[in-house]
């Protein structure tokens, strides 16, 4: 039975640490950066540059092109008239014609001359009807062959052609979209930098939120132990007399605002925790213990400490991606102008190529596929678009010192934000040394107080005075070591350094 007991306990006590994730600082941040969608989307636009980038780079390079097309015509191209197809059809047809009337007056008159008679002349022009007739038709299909070789036979048609095209000259604008594309990317890689180091700082604040939320709430478990303890001294003393009801009363009230102070503690923790785990990509209502909520005292931030916060070689704002990217925007539209401009220069490029085709028109045309390679150079020219290009150039100027200006301003607000965070982690840790001499006052202030309350020469309302005291003097040391830490990771940010 005892060790049956035992191992109960201990299954008890394992569910219950397993129930509870123990987060450090670290582990927030991964957590939010491995499960936060903004910044998948920033590394998505990234790969988005990365990709255009290398597509531009292409433009360097020659392009080949492949073309086939098929078209079917209901009437094809024709060379010859109707006309002369008519006459080549019968040539031989009028030939024979023209030449038997010939023939036929000239034996006409050589009968009327007695030169031949008339069975003679009959004779005759049997054997020329005989062999103008046979003329005819071989002169007729010759004819024929002659109109059919004219024929293009374009109602079907099949072509096919490969090109390449190697730009040489561009103006420059393929060097320029280049450029542009390089910035791109550098913005994009900018930007999730940025991304990244707003994650941290957010999910900072929100650790040590809840870290602070749970030191006030044991702050305030003690405080309430502390106003119940001396509520029921007080109702001792009401009891022998020594103390009056209306000290009881004072005392009740206290009980119920601490009382109070502990459960609204209590709330802003639950959503506190609620936030932090949102952020973390956990869920909400998962219970989590933080590894830094219950030290007495808070370590300073890896590599922020007084001494550092006042080196002036940390104060560099080019570290800062906002400034990066505008800087970057500036650069964009310098080549901006340079790309714009390319567009009214002249283009040369070298071209090439074969072409195929059937029907092919290389040896008449032939129900062949038939090709030819091609070369040449090919150049574009601008003459006159009434001052277009003149006016884009001093669009884009106008814009490159609008980006300028606004890096400037940019420049100089960030500049004020380090020095104002410097001098708020100056002002923190001195806050935090005050508190920490106000608590081990306000300890000491209590510790007499009860005394002379235990000896009857201080009064219920001193003694409450000095719990007030202690309680704020500890949340004001509380507030003030967070204080530190916060200001810390502002200033790590300001100058860009937050990792």
């Amino acid at each position: 039975m005892k060790r049956t007991g035992i191992i109960f306990i201990f299954l008890v006590g394992f569910l219950t640490i397993k129930a509870q994730r123990v987060l450090t600082l670290d582990s927030c941040r991964s957590m939010a950066l491995r499960n936060n969608k903004q910044l998948h989307i920033s590394r998505l636009q990234r790969e988005v540059a990365v990709n255009t980038r290398k597509a531009v780079q292409t433009k360097y390079l020659p392009k080949v092109n492949g073309i086939g097309t098929y078209q079917f015509s209901d009437k094809e191209v024709s060379i010859l008239n109707a006309s002369q197809k008519s006459a080549l059809s019968n040539v031989g047809t009028h030939l024979t014609s023209q030449t038997g009337e010939v023939i036929t007056g000239i034996v006409s008159d050589l009968v009327q001359k007695g030169i031949i008679s008339i069975q003679q002349a009959q004779f005759f022009e049997g054997i020329l009807e005989t062999a103008g007739t046979s003329v005819g038709s071989m002169l007729n299909n010759a004819g024929e062959r002659i109109k059919n070789a004219f024929r293009t036979d374009t109602r079907n048609m099949f072509v096919g052609s490969v090109n390449v095209t190697q730009p040489i000259y561009m103006g420059g604008a393929i060097t320029a979209a280049n450029k542009m594309a390089k910035i791109g990317e550098e913005m994009a890689s900018d930007g999730v930098e940025l991304k990244l180091q707003t994650i941290r700082h957010e999910t900072d604040q929100a650790y040590w939120l809840v870290v602070s939320l749970k030191q006030k709430r044991r702050l305030a478990e003690s405080y309430l132990q502390l106003i119940e303890q001396f509520n029921n001294d007080v109702k001792k003393m009401i009891d022998e007399g020594v103390a009056t009801r209306a000290d009881g009363l004072r005392t009740d009230v206290r009980v119920n605002e601490a009382e109070m102070t502990k459960i609204q503690v209590e709330d802003g923790l639950v959503l506190a925790k609620m936030y932090l785990c949102q952020l973390c990509g956990i869920p909400m209502d998962e219970d989590i213990t933080l590894f830094d909520e219950d030290k007495e005292e808070l370590e300073p931030t890896t590599g922020m400490t007084l001494e550092t916060a006042n080196d002036s070689v940390l104060l560099n704002p080019d570290n800062r991606p906002e400034l990066r990217i505008l800087q970057n925007t500036v650069d964009l539209t310098k080549w901006n102008t340079k790309l714009t401009r390319a567009a009214y220069l002249p283009q040369i490029a070298a071209i090439g190529g074969y072409t195929i085709s059937n029907p092919s028109v290389f040896n008449g045309f032939e129900r062949k596929f038939k090709g030819l390679f091609h070369i040449g150079v090919a150049a574009r020219i601008p003459i006159w678009s009434w001052f277009e290009g003149r006016y884009k150039i001093r669009a884009n100027r106008a814009a490159t010192q609008i980006a300028q200006l606004e890096y400037e301003d940019a420049r100089e607000k960030i500049e004020l934000q380090i020095n104002q965070n410097r001098f708020k982690v100056k002002e923190a840790y001195k806050k935090l040394a005050m508190t920490r001499k106000n608590v081990e006052q306000a300890e000491e202030n209590l510790r007499c107080a009860k005394l002379g309350f235990q000896e009857g020469v201080m009064q219920i309302t001193e003694v409450m005075a000095a719990q007030t005291a202690w309680q704020q003097a500890h949340t004001q040391k509380i507030d003030a070591e967070i204080e530190v830490k916060l200001s810390q990771v502002d200033l790590l940010k300001a100058l860009g350094r937050l990792q």
